[in-house]
């Protein structure tokens, strides 16, 4: 099997996840290279909570938990997947009761739980990130109930990982004045920070409290595009965001995000750590992952080769082998393009062929709303390997193919989020998708014998022996609308050749 056929299997794949602060079930729907969540849900039990002070999972926590597993493992039994991984973090390892947890756990629902060490727990939420940033420079942060994991990433590897006590759980339980706290968090993450040498050039944040940190601060500037994932930002602006959280009231917290109370009792404590994560690290920018230990684990199931594909890519690919009427049409359009959009930097071409993969899978809605409904799908699409700005280029590139009038694309809030000159490269590649789209009828055998043409600022559609057939009236309008679309001075023209 190749990598490709292998990236879309569709054995599904499932991960247990017990943490300090929430037991987790995932089932992937197969190994692909940008993971589809067949399967979700999460407790949070707070095995962590009292840790430091008694040396033992919390009774309460340790009885939600057992009962979300056993929950979990019936659950197992009706989706059947092909693999189960499981992994307890630091709550169960550093748990005097921990061994016994695991024993009854086996014992009550045949789960057999594989307790990670700091710096296996550390490399694995890495490895997450790097199934969504193949490319990615930086740090890794995850931070659990009980701990705080860092890993230096780098040339599509994990160089290293180191683990502290710095999760909200054992930090809450701290007996001594607030600035004593903060101290002693301070030497944590300088003794911490003393295992990894050279800047840091972004820094990626992954956990449930970065995530909610996210969510606050995106309310907090009306940002327009609800999508954790590759949420990115100034250090500065972070570490503004860390303050006022640090000084604030779960109660108020609330009434800004849709976060649980019970995570969001955490998060001042939290934003503590964070402050001190970001002088200690001196990140050049920030990121938030929605990756981490179990889309790690995923990665590490992963074939070599399917490690290697573009995460971005094959998701639309999977996409349209799903959704589109003709799949194998996309790759067919974007080397149609090739003529007018060829010498674009690789990172547009890219963006180019996921939009041509994705141009044809919402056909099914209702065609007054199929351009809005493909700009809210692409936007909020589960996509790894693409940032804000790349969503949105692919959002208004699909909505242009589906729609003429552009007014509705530059009424939406998040298009401020696009340079202008990029808006106008989206909605130009978009008409000309458009344009292919209606000439073949989506179909891949329709496009060998036409060609566009670019040649001394005029834009010709060639149609070469049978493919006359295809010109009409609306051939021609799509035509004209790609002419305006890329601003060209002299009328396009249709070239109607004898087939050699």
């Amino acid at each position: 099997m190749n990598a490709r056929m292998n990236a879309q299997s569709n054995d599904r794949v499932a991960v247990i996840d017990v943490g300090s602060n929430s037991v987790r079930l995932v089932a992937f729907d197969g190994a692909a290279r940008s993971p589809a969540y067949f399967f979700n849900e999460k407790v949070l039990a707070g095995l962590g909570a009292g840790l430091g002070q008694s040396g033992h999972l919390h009774p309460e926590g340790r009885r939600r938990a057992m009962a979300a597993l056993r929950r979990f493992a019936a659950l197992l039994e009706r989706l059947r997947p092909a693999r189960v991984m499981t992994i307890a973090t630091a709550a169960v390892r550093d748990a005097a009761d921990g061994p016994e947890f695991c024993a009854q756990v086996l014992a009550e629902t045949g789960l057999e739980l594989t307790v990670a060490s700091g710096p296996e727990e550390g490399r694995l939420s890495a490895q997450g990130v790097l199934l969504g940033w193949p490319e990615a420079e930086g740090m890794v942060c995850d931070i659990g109930g009980a701990s705080l994991e860092l890993a230096q990433i780098s040339g599509g590897q994990v160089l290293a990982a180191e683990t502290a006590p710095l999760g909200p759980l054992p930090l809450m339980e701290f007996e001594g004045a607030p600035r004593a706290l903060r101290q002693r968090i301070k030497r944590d993450m300088a003794r911490l920070r003393s295992n990894f040498s050279g800047p840091v050039p972004r820094l990626f944040l992954v956990g449930g409290s970065w995530r909610a940190v996210a969510r606050l601060d995106m309310a907090r500037r009306n940002y327009p595009l609800h999508v954790l994932h590759e949420y990115e930002r100034p250090t500065a602006d972070i570490l503004r965001i860390a303050n006022w959280i640090s000084h604030q009231e779960p109660a108020h917290l609330a009434t800004l995000t849709d976060t649980s109370l019970e995570r969001l009792r955490l998060l001042p404590t939290a934003a503590l750590v964070l402050k001190q994560l970001l002088d200690a690290l001196a990140p050049g920018t920030v990121a938030f992952s929605s990756y981490g230990i179990r889309e790690g684990m995923l990665y590490e199931a992963m074939p070599p080769d399917v490690r290697a594909l573009d995460p971005l890519i094959e998701a639309c690919r999977y996409t349209e082998s799903q959704n589109a009427r003709f799949p194998g049409f996309g790759d067919a359009l974007f080397d149609w393009l090739q003529n007018l959009f060829g010498d674009l930097p690789a990172d547009d071409l890219r963006l180019m062929r996921a939009a041509c993969l994705l141009h044809d899978t919402t056909w099914r809605a209702h065609p007054d709303y199929r351009a809005d409904m493909c700009f809210e799908a692409v936007t909020r699409a589960n996509m790894g390997g693409v940032d804000h700005a790349g969503r949105l280029f692919l959002a208004v590139a699909n909505r242009a193919r589906y729609k003429n009038d552009g007014s509705a694309v530059d009424d939406h809030p998040a298009i401020a989020l696009l340079p202008a000159e990029r808006v106008k490269l989206a909605t130009s590649i978009g008409r000309a998708m458009r344009l292919g789209a209606m000439l073949g009828g989506a179909h891949p055998d329709t496009l060998p014998d036409t060609e566009l043409q670019l040649k001394a600022g005029q834009l010709r559609l060639v149609l070469r022996g049978g493919a006359q057939e295809l010109m009409g009236e609306v051939v021609e309008r799509r035509l004209n609308g790609l002419n305006t679309a890329l601003g060209l001075d002299l009328p396009a023209m249709l070239d109607i050749q004898a087939k050699d």
